[in-house]
């Protein structure tokens, strides 16, 4: 009797660079996510919520804000969405999206069909095999929701009341609304708006940024920082990240021995994407089911390679023009193969030019607005580190192409 072919299945790993954290790998956050929950759970009593979600790049803001949208959905029933808004600096542009994602959020909803008659014969199927959704009011339709926003989601709400408690919408990526005022009086106004209705409101709203935009939008709009909840998520530590990259290998039946998860620990830098792209890259260098030493550097070089290609090329190398810069850049990365984090500017000083020394001030300014660098805040006053270790490694590697 013929034995049927043994199928291999191909690899797959656990960790997912770029991505939002798998909701059963998410690990922290318990203290910021009980918050967020407990101002949802008092908008579906009828009050509108404000949350400002702040963290530093790569802190996990965005899949913390996706893994409450699950949990609200879950233990609340509540209807949420979470709209990525890239570069839309228009307030117009970002009311069409989220009513746009409203709408495609709905399509496998029983009240689907009511939607689409709200929203007229501005909607419309798109894309092969029409399995899209499209809104596209005309322009004087949309300014008018723009203005009564609060009624345009209100409308919307009575049509799904008897089957959700209320709605959780998530703005991510909002630095093109920073740059102007736009965006910041049109927030105020409306929750102004809806304070003075004196009509029940089951939303909450959630905007997701950087510090440096929480200020930006407090100079803005210097009265509209008091409508906020401010929750902010700081890195994990080192128990948390260890934690997380046990359970992560665990899945796919790989042990990692003592020495080969500090360095792990200690490169991913309590940042869950980093952490990513280093769990990802170490987990395709394993061959022997064992995750070790050397496989972990192997992994730090590709992960370092892997960040410096979507970090650092475009925001530094490609946006910086100064020929003293990029000399500056080049004597950081031909210290040492291993870049401490941490570092004294006057030891960096040491090895400039004339014309490098007077220009470091501004050098060492730039990074820090590109997120690079940091105060190490621990210290005393001249000393900065890398905001992770993958990038001293990236530096190294370009400075010895």
């Amino acid at each position: 009797m013929n034995q049927p072919p043994i199928v291999v299945l191909p690899k797959q790993s656990p960790f997912t660079p770029g991505s939002p954290v798998p909701i059963e790998l998410f690990v922290g956050r318990e203290t910021q996510i009980s918050e967020i929950q407990r101002f949802a759970d008092q908008s579906t009593k009828g009050r509108l919520e404000t949350i400002f979600l702040l963290g530093e790049r790569g802190i996990g803001k965005s899949s913390v804000a996706s893994f409450v949208r699950y949990l609200v959905s879950e233990k609340l029933n509540m209807f949420g969405t979470h709209v990525f808004l890239g570069r839309t600096s228009k307030v117009d542009d970002m009311v069409n999206q989220i009513l746009e994602q409203l709408l495609k959020e709905s399509k496998a909803q029983k009240w689907y069909n009511n939607i689409t008659q709200l929203f007229g014969k501005y909607v419309e199927q798109v894309g092969l095999f029409d399995i899209s959704i499209k809104f596209s009011p005309p322009k004087d339709q949309l300014n008018q929701l723009v203005n009564e926003f609060p009624l345009a989601l209100s409308k919307f709400f009575e049509k799904i009341k008897d089957e959700k408690s209320g709605l959780l919408i998530a703005l991510d990526d909002i630095d093109g609304l920073l740059v102007n005022s736009d965006f910041a009086n049109w927030f105020k106004s409306f929750v102004d708006k809806v304070a003075t209705s004196r009509i029940p409101f089951p939303v909450c709203i959630m905007l997701i940024g950087l510090p440096e935009q929480r200020d930006i939008l407090a100079n803005l709009q210097p009265s509209l920082m008091r409508v906020f909840r401010i929750i902010e998520i700081n890195r994990l530590t080192n128990e948390e990240v260890k934690f997380f990259i046990k359970e992560a290998f665990d899945k796919v039946n790989l042990r990692v021995e003592e020495e080969a998860m500090n360095m792990l620990v200690r490169f991913s830098s309590g940042l869950p994407t980093i952490m990513h792209e280093i769990g990802d890259a170490v987990y395709w260098e394993d061959k022997d089911n064992k995750i070790g030493k050397d496989d972990v550097v192997a992994g730090i070089i590709t992960a370092a390679e892997n960040v410096c290609k979507k970090y650092l090329t475009p925001k530094v190398y490609q946006s910086i023009h100064s020929q003293h810069y990029k000399a500056i850049l080049k004597k950081f990365g031909t210290r040492e193969s291993w870049i401490p984090r941490s570092f004294k500017r006057k030891e960096i000083e040491e090895n400039l030019s004339t014309d490098e020394k007077r220009v470091f001030g501004n050098f060492l300014r730039k990074m820090r607005e590109l997120g690079v660098i940091q105060y190490d805040t621990g210290k005393g006053r001249g000393d900065y580190m890398f905001t992770n270790d993958l990038y001293p490694v990236c530096i190294h590697m370009k400075s010895m192409e």
